[in-house]
């Protein structure tokens, strides 16, 4: 074995033995230790202050987007104990907003962090056939957003009145109300057509290309697993229909689903908030199984917005 791939794996062992510890620990006295100095910085967003880093949902249950072998290690290294963990850590770097989704080992996952006295303002991915009233009831959220994969669904088949009819539904619910998307179109569309909304999610790459689409893009060559392409040339123009829009919005994937290398990563945050409003925030998913990327995510963000 190599001695990169020994330190990988033992790197990765003492992590997961560690988070492990503190997740059990929480549990059992109910406290987290103190705040870190370094603070992620927040916006206001809907009567609150919330982080401009929150926390993605996607690691926690192997929702990968790179390959099939990735989502199962995800999967398998994110035990309750270690999703509570990394929530908890988070936490202690004022990350104060979690993009959760409804899916999976996540209601029990959340109940835990929350009775460890973990605290997160919800901005809930609403799936199809989740049923919204039933999330604002049980859960108490602060922002529901029509999730990406259903929204581009609707844009590809022309029903966008679905989506609008969901967010009117969502209105008279009392939470701040959201459309999530991987095409700078549907925003642009939304806005053009004046719906009633509170914010946007965009992821910045286009993954939700139909085959034609893909085609013309590759000048006719197509690419195994099409729903996962990241064209470098994407970014810009979700950027772009974000800063045109007042409403607040939030930037997902900016690292495009883990295939920024690491010399990369700091212009990849540096490029989404130069490129956002100052009153916009971006969705990371945490996947710390070989370093710490909560303190090195968070110590980032505290550097390029400070300037410190």
């Amino acid at each position: 074995m190599s001695n990169t791939r020994r330190g990988f794996l033992q790197s990765g062992a003492a992590l997961a033995a560690g988070l492990t510890g503190a997740g059990a620990s929480l549990g059992a006295q109910q406290e987290a230790p103190p705040a870190s100095a370094v603070q992620v910085p927040k916006i206001k967003f809907g009567g609150v202050e919330i982080s401009r880093m929150v926390l993605g949902v996607n690691p926690f249950y192997g929702f990968a987007h790179y390959n099939n072998n990735f989502s199962v290690v995800m999967k398998e290294w994110y035990t309750p104990d270690k999703v509570s963990a990394i929530m908890h850590q988070c936490n202690r770097y004022g990350i104060n907003a979690f993009n959760y989704v409804h899916l999976d080992r996540g209601p029990q996952d959340l109940a835990r962090f929350q009775a460890e006295g973990g605290k997160m303002h919800l901005i809930i991915q609403v799936t199809a056939g989740v049923e919204a009233s039933m999330l604002v009831k049980t859960l108490k959220p602060l922002a529901l957003q029509r999730q990406g994969e259903v929204v581009d669904k609707a844009y590809q088949n022309g029903d966008m009145k679905s989506v609008k009819e969901w967010c009117k539904q969502v209105r008279d619910l009392g939470v701040l109300v959201g459309v999530g998307t991987h095409k700078p179109e549907v925003i642009a569309q939304v806005e053009e057509e004046g719906w009633d909304v509170d914010f946007y999610a965009g992821c910045v790459y286009n993954r939700t290309r139909t085959p034609e689409e893909w085609k013309k893009a590759l000048n006719g060559e197509m690419m195994e697993m099409p729903g996962d392409i990241y064209l470098q040339s994407d970014p810009p123009r979700m950027y772009r229909v974000m800063r045109q829009t007042k409403k607040p919005c939030f930037a997902f994937k900016i690292l495009a689903a883990g295939r920024i290398p690491d010399r990369g990563v700091d212009q990849a945050f540096r490029t989404a908030f130069e490129s956002i409003k100052p009153t916009d925030a971006i969705y990371v998913g945490m996947f710390p199984r070989a370093k710490d990327e909560v303190k090195e995510n968070a110590d980032r963000v505290h550097r390029i917005l400070t300037g410190a």
